[in-house]
C-alpha cells in the first residue's frame, strides 16, 4: 500500500496525483493486455476453423476418389489416408496447441480481471481514506 506524506491541508497532493496516475496506467495497460489476448485468440480460432476446412475438403476428395476405377480408387485412397492421416495429426496438434493458448490466455484474462478489481477497490479505499480526511477538516475548520 502506497505511504503519502502529509501537508498542511492532508495528504500530498503530487504524491496521491502520481499514484492515482499509476493506477490508471497500469490499469490501461491491463486492459490493453486483454485485449490484445482477444486477438490472439480469435487470430487462433481463424487459424482453426481454416484447418478444419482443409480436413473436410480432404476428406471430400477421399470420397471423390472411391468413385474411380478400382486401381485409381485404391491408389487415391492410400494417398488421401496419408494425407488425412498427416492432416489429422497436424489438425490434433494445432487444435491442442490452439486449446493451450486459448487456455493460457483464459486464465490470465481472469487473473487480469481480478487484478483490476483489486485496483479498483484500492483506488476506492485511498478516495475514501481522502473524503475522510477532508471530512475531518471540515470538522475542525466549523469548530
Amino acid at each position: 500500500m502506497e505511504k503519502f506524506n502529509y501537508e498542511q491541508n492532508g495528504y500530498n497532493r503530487n504524491e496521491v496525483n502520481r499514484f492515482i496516475n499509476d493506477v490508471i496506467l497500469q490499469t490501461e495497460d491491463i486492459i490493453k493486455k486483454c485485449r490484445q489476448q482477444e486477438q490472439e485468440l480469435d487470430r487462433l480460432k481463424s487459424e482453426l476453423k481454416h484447418y478444419q476446412t482443409i480436413e473436410d475438403t480432404l476428406k471430400q476428395a477421399m470420397i471423390n476418389a472411391e468413385a474411380n476405377s478400382e486401381n485409381i480408387k485404391n491408389l487415391a485412397k492410400e494417398e488421401a489416408s496419408i494425407i488425412i492421416g498427416e492432416a489429422k495429426h497436424n489438425a490434433d496438434r494445432i487444435v491442442n496447441e490452439a486449446l493451450l493458448r486459448a487456455e493460457k490466455i483464459e486464465v490470465n484474462r481472469e487473473l487480469l480481471e481480478k487484478n483490476i478489481k483489486i485496483m479498483k477497490r484500492k483506488l476506492k479505499l485511498i478516495i475514501e481514506q481522502q473524503m475522510a480526511v477532508v471530512d475531518e477538516i471540515e470538522v475542525l475548520e466549523l469548530e
